[in-house]
């Protein structure tokens, strides 16, 4: 445990170095998402709007998917925010660390709020109990000041590439591919894999039911499941 104190001018260029290793991540997923948006039908500026509203790869990636099948808006909207609300538990996890600052500046970390971003902030706070506030900011802000132009840039790259490439080279292939990317890390535990298989399962059962509103019920049911499972083996272990 170190408890030096850092100013806000280095806990800034700490966070900024922490996030070098990122880029293994990021690049190719801006760049596959920038590729595949222009592929699905999206012009250039419409795939950057895309990128900098939303700045959140996963529900990027489940809106492209729902487009490809014509899928209403607001079934695109419901699904991509289901995907975010685990942004709603990185807020709560962050509350205790950086909580009193002005509203201005956590409305300005929401935006940047990312897997990346969090996971780094968060494990640096707990490491670091004896961190300021301003240095928590300031390190908060080195993570999406090195992370974010990057997703920016080559997500222009990508769109840039995907509008050259021929029609018989379509990628739409790579959206499939990059959630299975996605999702096989998290294959960590029997409940993830239980909700997965059930989600599958149910996805498949509920094909036919209209506007794509299976994939939702799957999901709910998945997460039910999986929830279920969790439980079951704390009790096993308890008793």
């Amino acid at each position: 445990m170190n408890d030096t104190p850092l100013s806000p001018k280095s806990a800034f260029w700490l966070g900024f170095r922490d996030m070098v290793p990122f880029l293994l991540i990021v690049v190719p997923f801006a760049l596959l998402f920038g590729a595949v948006g222009t592929e699905v039908g999206l012009n250039i500026a419409q795939t950057m709007a895309f990128s900098i509203l939303v700045i959140a790869g996963s529900s990027q990636f489940t809106a492209l998917a729902l487009m490809t099948e014509n899928a209403p808006t607001f079934i695109v909207l419901l699904t991509s925010l289901a995907v975010n609300l685990r942004m709603a538990m990185y807020s709560a996890a962050l509350v205790p660390h950086i909580g009193r600052l002005p509203l201005t500046t956590r409305a300005i970390f929401s935006y940047f709020l990312v897997d990346q971003t969090f996971a780094m902030s968060l494990n640096k706070y707990e490491a670091n109990p004896g961190m300021t506030l301003a240095a928590k900011a300031g390190y908060f802000t080195g993570t999406f000041c090195f992370i974010a132009p990057f997703w920016y840039v080559f997500t222009l790259v990508g769109a840039l590439v995907g509008a050259q490439i021929p029609a018989e080279f379509a990628l739409d292939f790579a959206v499939p591919i990059c959630f299975i990317a996605l999702s096989a890390p998290m294959m960590r535990s029997l409940p993830h894999f239980v909700a997965a298989i059930t989600s599958i399962i149910f996805a498949l059962l509920f094909v036919n039911i209209p506007y794509n509103l299976g994939l939702i019920l799957a999901a709910v049911i998945a997460m039910i499941v999986g929830a279920q499972t969790e439980q079951w083996l704390k009790n096993r272990t308890i008793s």
